[in-house]
């Protein structure tokens, strides 16, 4: 008898292995939803609707996007997770919930249940200052600060960024204080107008005071340089490491979702971003398109969370309970 269940057993193991591949190349078989961690006209909004509407004319099914604003991205990722429905994805940052077991005691959700699927695009991330400031790059404004008889003003996008930007105040032993924004899209003409010194965020934030000539560029933060900032460079090259961090958005989704489903969202959305007209429509949203499957997203993802593990430990940074 024993044995007859475990024949039985070994068979329907086999069955599902054999299947498997099949459901992937069928998926979808109804509507895709996608969820976004952000209003409607965010960097993550604009690029989820640019790849929905791409892979609703592949898929031959619709794709709706639902926007969850609020909660640290916390209400999207227990959406997402609560519904635990392989055609439910979500469409954010990685730095949305990279930093959340580092910043809270106690997490509603487990980040370990969410799955990496497809890598849409990295951030552009830059620090800005005031257009008459005195200094020009990271190294002067280092030292406009350590030589400042009060504290500078900063505005900080919450998160990630936050994290990064204290372990340079960290690694430089110098002080800054953070302004607390209910809407950090009020950081830049604040800035522009000299109620604070320096904005750190993405450059879609900044990017309206920058063009109208009332801030300038000292340091783009990803790994090389942009084509919307040429002239502008990285804060590695001028010899500030501890300011790096690359952005990055993509599809997420749940173990509901099989191995070779999540390859195949990603193949297609490899397909689908080809010809390079979403790339050009999301560099105007000062992002840069750089597609990776479930693997190469989740390994960039690893290396992120390690970055913040560190920055966490060196500032000795207390969790919220």
């Amino acid at each position: 008898m024993y044995r007859n269940f475990r024949r039985i057993g070994a068979a329907l193991a086999l069955l599902i292995s054999m299947l498997a591949p099949v459901q992937a190349q069928t998926w979808p078989t109804r509507a895709v939803k996608f969820i976004v961690p952000f209003g409607p006209g965010a960097g993550a909004d604009i690029g989820a609707r640019l790849v929905a509407e791409k892979l609703q004319t592949k898929w031959g099914q619709p794709v709706v996007v639902e926007n969850k604003p609020g909660g640290d991205n916390i209400i999207a990722i227990q959406a997402l997770l609560g519904a635990n429905d392989d055609h439910v994805l979500m469409f954010g940052p990685s730095g949305g919930f990279t930093v959340h077991p580092f910043t809270y005691a106690k997490l509603s959700y487990n980040p370990a249940d969410l799955m990496p699927i497809a890598r849409v695009s990295n951030t552009i991330l830059a620090v800005a200052v005031k257009k008459d400031a005195p200094y020009n790059n990271i190294k002067e404004f280092t030292e406009a600060v350590r030589a400042a008889p009060t504290p500078f003003n900063s505005g900080l996008v919450q998160g990630i960024t936050e994290l990064t930007f204290r372990g340079y105040l960290h690694h430089e032993n110098l002080q800054i204080t953070q302004v607390p924004y209910r809407d950090i899209a009020q950081s830049p003409t604040d800035l522009g107008e000299g109620r604070i010194q320096v904005v750190m965020s993405a450059l879609a934030i900044v990017q309206p005071q920058w063009r109208a000539d009332r801030v300038k560029l000292i340091a783009i933060t990803n790994k090389n340089r942009v084509k919307a900032a040429p002239d502008v460079p990285t804060s590695r090259e001028q010899g500030y490491p501890s300011l790096e961090l690359e952005g990055m958005a993509g599809l997420f989704g749940t173990k509901a979702i099989p191995e070779q489903t999540r390859e195949k969202i990603a193949a297609d959305v490899r397909d689908v971003t080809a010809d390079g007209s979403i790339g050009e429509r999301l560099e105007a949203t000062g992002q840069i398109m750089n597609i990776g499957g479930p693997k190469e997203f989740a390994a960039a993802i690893a290396e992120q969370s390690a970055n913040v593990a560190a920055v966490v430990k060196a500032i000795d940074f207390k969790p919220k309970n």
